[in-house]
Protein backbone atom coordinates (compact mmCIF):
# COMPACT_ATOMS: atom_id res chain seq x y z
CA UNK A 1 0.00 0.00 0.00
CA UNK A 2 1.36 3.69 -0.83
CA UNK A 3 0.79 6.37 1.78
CA UNK A 4 1.51 9.76 0.22
CA UNK A 5 3.63 11.10 2.91
CA UNK A 6 3.80 14.66 1.60
CA UNK A 7 -0.46 15.36 1.65
CA UNK A 8 0.14 14.18 5.29
CA UNK A 9 2.75 16.89 6.07
CA UNK A 10 0.54 19.43 4.24
CA UNK A 11 -2.18 18.51 6.29
CA UNK A 12 -0.26 19.61 9.90
CA UNK A 13 1.20 22.22 8.60
CA UNK A 14 -2.42 24.08 7.99
CA UNK A 15 -3.90 22.44 11.21
CA UNK A 16 -1.01 24.03 12.97
CA UNK A 17 -0.99 27.24 10.98
CA UNK A 18 -5.10 28.02 11.33
CA UNK A 19 -5.90 26.11 14.99
CA UNK A 20 -4.81 28.44 16.32
CA UNK A 21 -7.52 30.94 14.85
CA UNK A 22 -10.07 28.09 15.47
CA UNK A 23 -12.64 30.51 17.78
CA UNK A 24 -13.49 27.76 20.18
CA UNK A 25 -10.03 26.82 20.79
CA UNK A 26 -8.44 30.65 21.11
CA UNK A 27 -9.10 31.80 24.89
CA UNK A 28 -11.45 34.97 25.31
CA UNK A 29 -8.58 36.54 27.18
CA UNK A 30 -6.52 36.33 23.96
CA UNK A 31 -8.83 37.24 21.43
CA UNK A 32 -9.25 40.56 23.24
CA UNK A 33 -6.12 41.53 24.35
CA UNK A 34 -5.39 43.98 22.13
CA UNK A 35 -9.12 45.56 23.57
CA UNK A 36 -9.40 44.80 27.80
CA UNK A 37 -9.18 42.84 30.04
CA UNK A 38 -11.17 40.18 30.31
CA UNK A 39 -12.19 39.14 33.97
CA UNK A 40 -14.43 36.74 36.32
CA UNK A 41 -16.40 37.01 39.19
CA UNK A 42 -15.52 34.16 41.41
CA UNK A 43 -17.66 32.39 44.24
CA UNK A 44 -15.36 31.56 47.07
CA UNK A 45 -16.41 27.09 46.18
CA UNK A 46 -15.20 27.95 42.32
CA UNK A 47 -11.36 28.31 44.01
CA UNK A 48 -11.29 24.34 44.58
CA UNK A 49 -13.77 23.26 41.72
CA UNK A 50 -11.19 21.16 39.15
CA UNK A 51 -13.81 22.65 36.14
CA UNK A 52 -14.27 25.87 37.12
CA UNK A 53 -10.48 26.36 37.94
CA UNK A 54 -10.21 24.80 34.57
CA UNK A 55 -12.46 27.62 32.69
CA UNK A 56 -11.20 30.34 34.86
CA UNK A 57 -7.27 29.77 33.80
CA UNK A 58 -8.47 29.31 29.94
CA UNK A 59 -10.68 32.21 29.18
CA UNK A 60 -9.64 34.97 31.51
CA UNK A 61 -6.84 37.34 32.94
CA UNK A 62 -8.42 38.70 35.60
CA UNK A 63 -10.77 37.99 38.75
CA UNK A 64 -12.84 39.35 41.61
CA UNK A 65 -14.82 37.96 44.31
CA UNK A 66 -18.34 37.75 43.66
CA UNK A 67 -17.91 37.31 48.24
CA UNK A 68 -15.47 36.51 50.37
CA UNK A 69 -13.97 40.12 50.47
CA UNK A 70 -16.40 42.62 51.35
CA UNK A 71 -16.88 44.27 54.72
CA UNK A 72 -18.96 41.75 56.33
CA UNK A 73 -17.11 38.91 55.34
CA UNK A 74 -13.36 40.49 56.58
CA UNK A 75 -14.77 41.81 60.13
CA UNK A 76 -17.65 39.07 60.82
CA UNK A 77 -17.29 40.56 64.47
CA UNK A 78 -16.12 43.97 66.40
CA UNK A 79 -12.58 44.16 66.16
CA UNK A 80 -11.76 40.57 64.76
CA UNK A 81 -10.45 40.30 61.25
CA UNK A 82 -10.92 37.38 58.95
CA UNK A 83 -8.49 37.21 56.07
CA UNK A 84 -8.47 33.40 55.06
CA UNK A 85 -10.91 34.17 51.80
CA UNK A 86 -8.94 37.39 50.68
CA UNK A 87 -5.53 35.33 51.21
CA UNK A 88 -7.07 32.39 49.19
CA UNK A 89 -8.10 34.43 46.47
CA UNK A 90 -5.17 36.49 46.23
CA UNK A 91 -2.98 33.05 46.17
CA UNK A 92 -5.06 31.89 43.91
CA UNK A 93 -4.68 34.88 41.68
CA UNK A 94 -0.91 34.55 41.86
CA UNK A 95 -0.12 30.91 41.32
CA UNK A 96 -1.95 31.47 38.27
CA UNK A 97 -1.18 34.73 36.58
CA UNK A 98 -4.30 36.57 37.32
CA UNK A 99 -5.05 39.93 38.11
CA UNK A 100 -6.92 40.50 41.39
CA UNK A 101 -10.00 42.88 42.00
CA UNK A 102 -10.71 44.00 45.32
CA UNK A 103 -14.54 44.32 46.26
CA UNK A 104 -15.41 46.54 47.63
CA UNK A 105 -14.40 48.57 50.54
CA UNK A 106 -16.97 50.65 50.97
CA UNK A 107 -21.12 49.90 50.30
CA UNK A 108 -24.36 50.58 52.40
CA UNK A 109 -25.06 46.66 51.94
CA UNK A 110 -22.16 44.27 53.41
CA UNK A 111 -21.62 47.05 55.90
CA UNK A 112 -22.45 45.59 59.58
CA UNK A 113 -24.69 47.65 61.52
CA UNK A 114 -22.10 47.35 64.82
CA UNK A 115 -19.16 49.24 62.34
CA UNK A 116 -21.53 52.78 63.21
CA UNK A 117 -21.56 52.61 66.74
CA UNK A 118 -19.22 52.78 69.79
CA UNK A 119 -18.26 49.46 72.14
CA UNK A 120 -21.59 51.38 74.30
CA UNK A 121 -23.43 50.64 71.43
CA UNK A 122 -24.36 54.30 70.62
CA UNK A 123 -24.04 55.85 67.13
CA UNK A 124 -21.11 57.69 66.15
CA UNK A 125 -20.27 60.70 65.01
CA UNK A 126 -18.48 61.71 62.01
CA UNK A 127 -15.01 62.16 63.17
CA UNK A 128 -15.59 59.16 65.04
CA UNK A 129 -16.66 57.37 61.66
CA UNK A 130 -13.91 58.32 59.68
CA UNK A 131 -11.36 57.09 62.15
CA UNK A 132 -13.03 54.05 62.14
CA UNK A 133 -13.01 53.76 57.83
CA UNK A 134 -9.31 55.11 57.95
CA UNK A 135 -8.13 51.90 60.48
CA UNK A 136 -9.69 49.17 58.39
CA UNK A 137 -8.50 50.49 55.49
CA UNK A 138 -5.57 50.42 56.54
CA UNK A 139 -5.54 47.42 58.16
CA UNK A 140 -7.46 45.75 54.61
CA UNK A 141 -5.93 47.41 51.93
CA UNK A 142 -2.53 47.61 54.04
CA UNK A 143 -2.10 43.93 53.70
CA UNK A 144 -2.19 43.40 50.49
CA UNK A 145 -0.16 46.93 49.32
CA UNK A 146 1.44 46.06 45.91
CA UNK A 147 -0.63 42.51 45.35
CA UNK A 148 -4.20 43.41 44.27
CA UNK A 149 -4.40 45.30 41.05
CA UNK A 150 -7.40 47.59 42.24
CA UNK A 151 -10.47 48.36 44.28
CA UNK A 152 -13.46 49.03 44.19
CA UNK A 153 -13.60 51.71 46.74
CA UNK A 154 -17.05 53.05 46.90
CA UNK A 155 -19.68 50.81 45.53
CA UNK A 156 -23.57 52.14 44.60
CA UNK A 157 -23.51 55.32 45.95
CA UNK A 158 -26.09 56.99 44.13
CA UNK A 159 -29.65 56.80 43.14
CA UNK A 160 -30.50 56.48 39.57
CA UNK A 161 -31.99 60.34 39.71
CA UNK A 162 -28.32 61.53 40.78
CA UNK A 163 -29.26 62.19 44.45
CA UNK A 164 -26.99 60.64 46.97
CA UNK A 165 -28.27 57.23 48.61
CA UNK A 166 -28.78 58.01 52.09
CA UNK A 167 -26.69 55.36 53.35
CA UNK A 168 -25.18 55.03 57.12
CA UNK A 169 -21.95 56.27 55.34
CA UNK A 170 -23.81 59.39 54.03
CA UNK A 171 -26.02 59.55 56.93
CA UNK A 172 -22.93 60.04 59.39
CA UNK A 173 -20.60 61.51 57.65
CA UNK A 174 -21.46 63.63 54.35
CA UNK A 175 -21.09 63.17 50.87
CA UNK A 176 -17.89 63.74 51.05
CA UNK A 177 -17.30 60.32 52.62
CA UNK A 178 -16.64 58.97 49.05
CA UNK A 179 -13.56 61.35 48.91
CA UNK A 180 -12.16 59.95 51.97
CA UNK A 181 -12.42 56.60 51.16
CA UNK A 182 -10.61 57.37 48.13
CA UNK A 183 -7.77 59.24 49.97
CA UNK A 184 -7.73 56.41 52.73
CA UNK A 185 -7.22 53.68 50.49
CA UNK A 186 -4.39 55.60 48.03
CA UNK A 187 -2.39 56.35 51.45
CA UNK A 188 -2.60 52.65 52.09
CA UNK A 189 -1.72 51.66 48.40
CA UNK A 190 -0.53 54.61 46.28
CA UNK A 191 0.40 51.20 43.94
CA UNK A 192 -3.32 50.20 43.24
CA UNK A 193 -6.07 51.55 40.67
CA UNK A 194 -9.19 53.03 42.42
CA UNK A 195 -12.23 52.43 41.39
CA UNK A 196 -16.11 53.77 41.63
CA UNK A 197 -18.56 51.05 41.00
CA UNK A 198 -22.63 51.53 40.13
CA UNK A 199 -25.30 50.63 38.35
CA UNK A 200 -27.93 52.27 36.33
CA UNK A 201 -25.06 54.31 34.36
CA UNK A 202 -27.22 54.43 31.55
CA UNK A 203 -29.24 56.99 33.02
CA UNK A 204 -28.43 60.91 32.57
CA UNK A 205 -28.71 62.70 35.99
CA UNK A 206 -26.59 59.54 37.63
CA UNK A 207 -23.93 60.34 35.30
CA UNK A 208 -24.03 63.42 35.71
CA UNK A 209 -23.56 62.77 39.61
CA UNK A 210 -20.78 60.44 39.19
CA UNK A 211 -18.56 62.86 36.89
CA UNK A 212 -18.93 65.42 38.98
CA UNK A 213 -18.01 63.46 41.79
CA UNK A 214 -14.60 62.60 39.99
CA UNK A 215 -14.18 65.34 38.88
CA UNK A 216 -14.39 67.14 42.65
CA UNK A 217 -11.98 63.98 43.79
CA UNK A 218 -9.14 64.18 41.43
CA UNK A 219 -9.21 68.29 41.80
CA UNK A 220 -7.65 67.34 45.08
CA UNK A 221 -5.04 65.36 44.06
CA UNK A 222 -6.52 61.87 44.64
CA UNK A 223 -6.75 59.32 41.83
CA UNK A 224 -10.05 57.94 40.42
CA UNK A 225 -8.58 55.62 37.82
CA UNK A 226 -11.87 54.65 36.17
CA UNK A 227 -15.63 53.93 36.73
CA UNK A 228 -17.09 50.75 36.93
CA UNK A 229 -20.37 50.59 34.87
CA UNK A 230 -22.56 47.36 36.40
CA UNK A 231 -23.13 45.48 33.20
CA UNK A 232 -26.83 43.21 35.29
CA UNK A 233 -28.34 43.63 31.47
CA UNK A 234 -31.01 41.77 29.93
CA UNK A 235 -32.57 41.21 26.37
CA UNK A 236 -34.37 44.57 26.95
CA UNK A 237 -32.75 46.49 28.96
CA UNK A 238 -30.46 48.90 28.70
CA UNK A 239 -31.19 51.12 25.47
CA UNK A 240 -27.93 50.18 23.27
CA UNK A 241 -27.81 53.34 22.21
CA UNK A 242 -27.92 54.82 25.80
CA UNK A 243 -25.18 52.48 26.83
CA UNK A 244 -22.64 53.64 24.02
CA UNK A 245 -23.89 57.38 24.69
CA UNK A 246 -22.76 56.65 28.32
CA UNK A 247 -19.46 55.59 27.73
CA UNK A 248 -18.84 58.25 25.12
CA UNK A 249 -19.95 60.87 27.77
CA UNK A 250 -17.18 59.38 30.54
CA UNK A 251 -14.42 59.44 27.87
CA UNK A 252 -14.45 62.77 26.61
CA UNK A 253 -14.30 63.57 30.45
CA UNK A 254 -11.38 61.99 30.68
CA UNK A 255 -12.35 59.15 32.39
CA UNK A 256 -11.77 55.94 31.72
CA UNK A 257 -14.46 52.71 32.44
CA UNK A 258 -14.88 49.28 32.68
CA UNK A 259 -17.59 47.35 32.30
CA UNK A 260 -18.05 45.32 35.55
CA UNK A 261 -20.74 42.57 36.86
CA UNK A 262 -21.81 41.51 33.14
CA UNK A 263 -24.53 39.15 32.64
CA UNK A 264 -27.19 38.97 30.35
CA UNK A 265 -30.75 37.72 32.03
CA UNK A 266 -33.35 35.99 29.81
CA UNK A 267 -36.27 36.44 32.10
CA UNK A 268 -38.65 39.19 32.36
CA UNK A 269 -36.61 42.30 33.62
CA UNK A 270 -36.74 43.39 37.05
CA UNK A 271 -35.18 46.98 37.48
CA UNK A 272 -32.56 47.02 40.22
CA UNK A 273 -34.79 49.90 42.31
CA UNK A 274 -37.88 46.73 42.87
CA UNK A 275 -34.85 44.57 43.52
CA UNK A 276 -33.50 46.80 46.12
CA UNK A 277 -37.23 47.18 47.58
CA UNK A 278 -37.05 43.23 48.50
CA UNK A 279 -39.61 42.45 46.23
CA UNK A 280 -42.67 40.40 47.23
CA UNK A 281 -44.20 38.74 44.37
CA UNK A 282 -47.32 36.40 44.25
CA UNK A 283 -47.31 32.53 43.13
CA UNK A 284 -49.10 33.75 40.33
CA UNK A 285 -46.63 36.23 39.27
CA UNK A 286 -43.56 34.44 40.14
CA UNK A 287 -44.61 31.56 37.42
CA UNK A 288 -44.88 34.85 35.47
CA UNK A 289 -41.41 35.97 36.04
CA UNK A 290 -40.15 31.81 35.85
CA UNK A 291 -40.70 31.07 32.16
CA UNK A 292 -38.45 28.40 31.61
CA UNK A 293 -37.34 26.46 34.99
CA UNK A 294 -35.99 23.60 32.87
CA UNK A 295 -34.93 24.85 29.68
CA UNK A 296 -34.18 27.43 27.50
CA UNK A 297 -35.43 27.71 24.19
CA UNK A 298 -33.38 27.46 21.21
CA UNK A 299 -35.04 31.04 19.52
CA UNK A 300 -34.19 33.08 23.75
CA UNK A 301 -30.69 31.48 23.76
CA UNK A 302 -30.24 32.95 20.10
CA UNK A 303 -31.31 36.11 21.36
CA UNK A 304 -29.01 36.16 24.25
CA UNK A 305 -26.12 35.45 22.07
CA UNK A 306 -27.04 38.56 19.93
CA UNK A 307 -27.16 40.26 22.81
CA UNK A 308 -23.94 39.57 23.96
CA UNK A 309 -22.49 40.38 20.60
CA UNK A 310 -24.35 43.46 20.50
CA UNK A 311 -23.16 44.81 24.01
CA UNK A 312 -19.54 43.49 23.06
CA UNK A 313 -19.33 45.44 19.64
CA UNK A 314 -20.27 48.51 21.32
CA UNK A 315 -17.17 47.44 23.70
CA UNK A 316 -15.12 46.85 20.99
CA UNK A 317 -15.85 50.46 19.77
CA UNK A 318 -14.98 52.00 22.95
CA UNK A 319 -11.83 49.75 23.75
CA UNK A 320 -9.85 52.92 23.72
CA UNK A 321 -11.39 53.83 27.25
CA UNK A 322 -12.28 50.38 28.53
CA UNK A 323 -10.03 48.84 30.86
CA UNK A 324 -11.52 46.43 31.47
CA UNK A 325 -15.17 43.60 31.24
CA UNK A 326 -15.74 41.10 34.03
CA UNK A 327 -18.29 38.46 33.91
CA UNK A 328 -20.45 38.44 37.18
CA UNK A 329 -20.19 34.33 37.15
CA UNK A 330 -18.39 31.50 35.53
CA UNK A 331 -21.70 29.45 35.00
CA UNK A 332 -25.91 29.76 34.81
CA UNK A 333 -25.77 27.15 37.78
CA UNK A 334 -24.59 29.72 40.75
CA UNK A 335 -25.59 32.62 39.02
CA UNK A 336 -27.08 35.63 41.30
CA UNK A 337 -30.33 35.99 39.06
CA UNK A 338 -31.82 32.53 40.11
CA UNK A 339 -32.38 34.30 43.40
CA UNK A 340 -33.24 37.57 42.82
CA UNK A 341 -36.14 39.39 42.81
CA UNK A 342 -37.69 35.76 43.51
CA UNK A 343 -35.48 32.90 45.43
CA UNK A 344 -35.46 30.05 42.50
CA UNK A 345 -36.17 31.59 39.71
CA UNK A 346 -33.98 29.60 36.81
CA UNK A 347 -31.97 32.00 34.76
CA UNK A 348 -29.32 31.63 31.81
CA UNK A 349 -27.35 35.10 32.13
CA UNK A 350 -23.64 33.52 31.76
CA UNK A 351 -21.43 32.01 28.98
CA UNK A 352 -21.42 28.55 30.64
CA UNK A 353 -24.59 26.24 31.19
CA UNK A 354 -24.99 24.30 34.43
CA UNK A 355 -22.94 21.50 33.65
CA UNK A 356 -20.28 23.93 32.86
CA UNK A 357 -20.27 23.55 28.87
CA UNK A 358 -19.73 26.47 26.43
CA UNK A 359 -22.61 28.08 25.16
CA UNK A 360 -23.32 29.55 21.82
CA UNK A 361 -22.80 33.02 23.53
CA UNK A 362 -19.55 32.27 24.36
CA UNK A 363 -18.91 31.27 20.36
CA UNK A 364 -19.88 34.25 18.62
CA UNK A 365 -17.95 36.28 21.17
CA UNK A 366 -15.35 35.20 20.06
CA UNK A 367 -16.40 34.69 16.12
CA UNK A 368 -17.19 38.41 16.08
CA UNK A 369 -13.70 39.21 16.70
CA UNK A 370 -12.32 36.34 14.39
CA UNK A 371 -14.16 36.21 11.56
CA UNK A 372 -14.40 39.33 9.11
CA UNK A 373 -17.95 38.31 8.03
CA UNK A 374 -19.15 38.25 11.65
CA UNK A 375 -17.60 41.78 12.89
CA UNK A 376 -18.70 44.22 14.20
CA UNK A 377 -20.82 47.12 11.87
Amino acid sequence: MFYDFSLYIKGLFFFFLFAPFCSEARPLRDIYKNDFIVGVALANSDLDDPKSVSIVNREFNSIVAEFGMKMIDVIPKPGIYDFYWPDKFLRFAEENGHSLIGHTLVWHKNSPDWFFRDEQGNPLKREQLLVKLQEHINTYVGRYRGRVTGWDVVNEAFNNDGSFRKSPWFNIIGDDYIEKAFEFTHLADPTAELYYNDYGLVHSKKQEAVISLVKRIRSKGIPVHAIGIQGHYSLQFPDLSKLDQAISRFSKEGINVMITELDVSVLPFVSQDVMEQGAIVSEVKKLLLNPYPNKLPDSIADSQSNRYVELFCIFIKHSEFINRVTFWGISDKHSWLNHWPVNGRVDYPLLFDREMKPKNALKRLKEVKLSSDLSCR
